[in-house]
């Protein structure tokens, strides 16, 4: 059974489903930064997923990229895997801006992790939720 690694779970917020992943908005507000997990047990690495599941899972990132352009008119995406701290397979998906406050660098450990306003938060779940909803991914209604 799924089970999603305590600190995703502490971090983050549920956005809603794919049909393989989770996706989670994290907390800190510094950046739009998503987060994809295969709902798979004992997973911690993409080749560690069947052939459907890895088609599924580029498919969903591919999206949610897209998607975080349309809303968010980002310089770039960043998209990685690294496990080093959640051994648990789980794909980010960070918006970036030339202007961020840790631009042209990695965000990890640049800037401290900024509390989301009420408003914020809520601005930026329904503004991905929205463009997401369909027959492809189904919100998560708090």
């Amino acid at each position: 059974m799924f089970e999603l690694h305590s600190r995703l779970a502490a971090d983050t917020i549920i956005v809603g489903d794919f049909a393989l992943s989770r996706l989670l908005l994290h907390r800190d507000a510094n950046y739009p930064w998503f987060i994809l997990v295969p709902r798979r047990e004992d997973i911690t690495e993409i080749y560690h997923l069947s052939e459907d599941d890895r088609q599924q899972l580029i498919r969903e990132s591919c999206l949610l990229a897209e998607s975080l352009v349309d809303v968010f008119s980002p310089d770039k995406i960043n998209i990685a895997t690294l496990g080093n701290m959640v051994p648990q397979l789980h794909m980010h998906h960070v918006v970036r801006y030339k202007c961020d406050g840790a631009w042209p660098n990695p965000i990890w450990g640049v800037l401290p992790p900024l509390q989301y306003s009420n408003n914020l938060l809520h601005e930026r779940l329904e503004a991905i939720a929205n463009v997401l909803e369909g027959p492809d991914f189904a919100h998560h209604v708090d």
